[in-house]
């Protein structure tokens, strides 16, 4: 990285240093392609923008997916982490979420270290102000940097995340910028307008950051941080970094009334916003105004690093006036004498429709230009991260004449995500969620590298290192699994926490696998063939064996939707009583009310998931 001479071509040029950016460029150098990063601030590169956290609910899938292809996510996670919850935890291990708090400085760092270990990759301190276009006007050829050096390329990555004719809202104050302190990119804009490319706005918001030391975190529920040694990244051989808590408060009544009185002026609501905000991620304005009959919303106290006394309060993203900011802040326990370290805004941006895309990421109409992140209408650092996985990898592809390199929705969120995309187009940010996935069972976040790896080696994706893991992780499995044969008798396996019940033959350790209660270490002391073997391996195959039949049922339900499109849907359905339907789509339905499952699958949104579940839920009606 940072060469001092920059080459006559490369085959690979990033625009853009946030997390789609960052891991299109690693991704593209690390199957061989001579790639360029560029960015306006070298220093800003890796940074985490807004809420300083990695995954969750179907977002830790996504961590973990790309983790599976020597990523860069999981391991920056993991060199970072100061908290770990595993969401969803009482549930399935297919809905389980891994989320970690970061330090920002040490996210970054690591971001930093990898990127500059990373062979045939250059960063460019510059800004990205055309794409070089061929005669003809749609063939890329290189990058226009600074409005006049040209970059040679074969291929261009554009991962310009907010910052893409950017504008910053502060109360009814704005500024051109993508980020605080940072310009927009304003002549890069223009030309994909010029281009004729379909664009439209989007906006985000970012919370207040707090200073920590003015709140009264004796008065405040805690969270501590997960003990059970799980991390990120599958090379992390262990936690690195002291254990911070979060706290947990809420808003009330007075708080509602100082935002519910100040909406005029709040540019969500004075129409100096005309970009449509995440559904599931609104403004705290936002949520006063939709949700008037709560009597208060949850808010998560995160630190920030572990020498900076900024906290991250999560759950009341605003670009309300810093008077109203520090008003309302003051009407929540623990709060009462807060003082904002920075104020919170909103960002809105331009946006390409993501359906002008192949699935490789590419656009259809102009060869060797790929798009990842937030250009594409999602939102988190998650999905920017696998976007740019794949738009990576393709671009480097391309720029050596192979074939595209596509994931699939039997077997990666980033395929699901992708297809959503291309194929349906976004009216807001896209967000990851469990429930757009119809294979979710088989689709855990522990199996990621089981499920993904050999298709990285396939693609070169993979360095020596993670190769050995790997090769390891592979034989370790094979191991555990020859182990789960052995002969067990009940007394055995209840020994080892199953409840057997009255179930007294002898089976396979297998067999009894499928009754509750068994657990890593209970299964460790009685099968010696997993003795010796790492505890997330093992849980791995018991989570196998478990599912095994459900998958099997599942697979057997989506086949059959090919055939029963034509079952008619009862009027009178209640979409809210099935479960597995996001509110999005539950709107949807009732909004159009589809008479058959034929026309379920053409309403916009409407994925193969929510597909499975209306067919069961009729089903069962009928019966």
């Amino acid at each position: 990285m940072a060469k001092n001479a920059i080459p006559e071509r490369y085959d690979v040029i990033v625009v853009g240093g946030g997390h789609a950016g960052c891991e299109a460029a690693a991704a593209a150098a690390r199957v061989g392609a001579r790639t360029a990063l560029v960015s306006m601030r070298k220093d800003m590169i890796g940074a985490m923008s807004c809420n300083p956290a990695i995954g969750g609910l179907g977002k830790g899938h996504l961590v973990r997916e790309v983790d599976a292809f020597d990523g860069l996510i999981g391991r920056a996670s993991d060199a970072a982490a100061i908290h770990y919850r595993m969401l969803n935890r009482s549930k399935g291990a297919a809905v389980r979420g891994p989320r970690i708090q970061a330090d920002r400085k040490l996210y970054r760092a690591a971001i930093h270290e990898m990127l500059n270990e990373t062979p045939l990759l250059d960063i460019v301190e510059a800004e990205a102000t055309a794409l070089d276009l061929a005669e003809n006007g749609r063939t890329v050829r290189g990058l226009v940097v600074d409005g006049h050096q040209t970059l040679a390329g074969t291929s261009v990555i554009l991962a310009t995340g907010t910052f893409l004719g950017a504008k910053l809202h502060f109360g009814l104050e704005n500024e051109a910028g993508g980020r605080v302190g940072e310009r927009a990119a304003t002549a890069l804009a223009e030309q994909l307008y010029a281009a004729k490319l379909p664009m439209a706005r989007l906006k985000t918001g970012t919370p207040p950051r707090l200073d920590g030391r003015t709140i009264d975190w004796a008065a405040l529920d805690v969270q501590p941080s997960d003990e059970d040694g799980w991390t990120m990244a599958l090379r992390t051989e262990e936690r690195r970094n002291p254990a911070l808590f979060c706290a947990i408060t809420r808003t009330n009544r007075r708080t509602h009334d100082i935002i519910r009185n100040a909406l005029d002026r709040s540019p969500l609501f004075s129409g100096e916003i005309q970009g449509e905000g995440p559904r599931y991620c609104p403004s705290i304005e936002d949520k006063i105004h939709r949700f008037g009959d709560r009597d208060g919303h949850q808010i998560f106290l995160e630190p920030e690093g572990l020498d900076d006394p900024a906290v991250y309060p999560n759950g009341i993203s605003t670009s309300l006036p810093a008077d109203v900011q520090r008003d309302f802040l003051r009407t929540i326990a623990g709060l009462e004498k807060v003082e904002i370290a920075q104020l919170g805004y909103a960002v809105e941006y331009d946006h390409v429709d993501p359906r002008i895309l192949g699935h490789d990421l590419g656009v259809r109409s102009m060869p060797g230009l790929y798009l990842a992140g937030q250009i594409n209408g999602t939102t988190g650092y998650e999905e920017a991260a696998a976007q740019g996985l794949v738009a990576g990898i393709n671009a480097a592809r391309f720029a050596r004449g192979e074939s595209v390199a596509t994931f699939d929705r039997e077997t990666s969120y980033i395929g699901v995500m992708i297809d959503d995309l291309v194929l349906q187009g976004v009216t807001e940010p896209y967000r990851m969620l469990t429930a757009r996935a119809e294979y979710r069972l088989r689709l855990r976040a522990d199996n990621a590298a089981t499920r993904l790896s050999e298709k990285a080696l396939t693609w070169n994706c993979l360095g020596d290192a993670h190769k050995a893991v790997i090769a390891r992780r592979n034989t370790q499995l094979h191991d555990v699994r020859v182990a789960m044969e052995q002969s067990v008798t009940a007394a055995q396996a209840e020994d080892a926490g199953i409840a057997v019940g009255q179930h007294r033959e002898t089976r396979s350790l297998a067999d009894w696998l499928t009754l509750p209660g068994a657990n890593v270490v209970g299964i460790k002391a009685l099968a010696p063939g997993c003795a010796a073997h790492d505890d997330d391996v093992v849980s791995e195959v018991i989570e196998d064996i478990r599912y095994a039949p459900y998958l099997e049922r599942q697979a057997a339900e989506v086949a059959r939707l090919g055939t029963d499109e034509n079952i008619r849907i009862p009027q009178g359905l209640r979409y809210r009583d099935i479960a597995g339907l996001s509110n999005e789509m539950v709107e949807r339905l009732e909004m159009a009310r589809p008479s058959t499952l034929a026309e379920a699958v053409r309403i916009r949104g409407i994925t193969p998931a929510a597909l499975a579940a209306i067919l069961v839920h009729t089903r069962q009606r009928a019966a």
